[in-house]
């Protein structure tokens, strides 16, 4: 894949877009946040 072409993700916690990366290749369809941070803060309401 071409760095033009990575899939894109929101996540539902921050509202950012993140991108694939070669570590995530085997859970990217499991994936749902950007970082440990937010899914740490899965629970916490967004403002």
């Amino acid at each position: 894949m071409s760095e033009q072409n990575l899939p894109t993700k929101i996540c539902p916690v921050c509202d950012r877009p993140f991108t694939w990366l070669k570590e995530w290749e085997r859970d990217w369809e499991k994936l749902k946040y950007c970082s440990e941070r937010c899914r740490r803060n899965k629970d916490v309401l967004k403002n």
